[in-house]
């Protein structure tokens, strides 16, 4: 496990409180301008509104090195994933579409 995958770890299993009715989602940012990619952990309690907790940028601005640690994450949590700004980028190892349709605030 490299350390940004146990960093980000570390701090979604902080955050991560498993309450009753409240949604909890990963969210996974593309800034082309820093060049990093930056994880969030998104909850909505039932008839509030959405949260969100920054839990680290990746410096290290490669698509390979991302879908390395996002599969880490998969293996770490079941939590959904969502991707933004990904619009037409697919990963390196199965060419498939990261995002698959462009969200209404990109």
């Amino acid at each position: 496990m490299n350390k940004d995958l146990k960093l980000i770890t570390e701090r979604l299993d902080a955050g991560f409180k498993r309450l009753p009715q409240v949604r909890y989602q990963v969210q996974i940012t593309d800034d082309p301008y820093d060049k990093t990619y930056n994880f969030f952990l998104n909850y909505q309690h039932r008839g509030q509104r959405l949260k969100s907790q920054p839990l680290h940028s990746i410096q290290q601005y490669q698509l390979t090195y991302l879908e390395q640690v996002v599969k880490g994450l998969r293996e770490h949590t079941k939590l959904s994933f969502e991707f933004v700004g990904f619009t037409g980028q697919r990963w390196p190892s199965s060419q498939r579409l990261i995002q698959s349709r462009r969200l209404n605030n990109e």
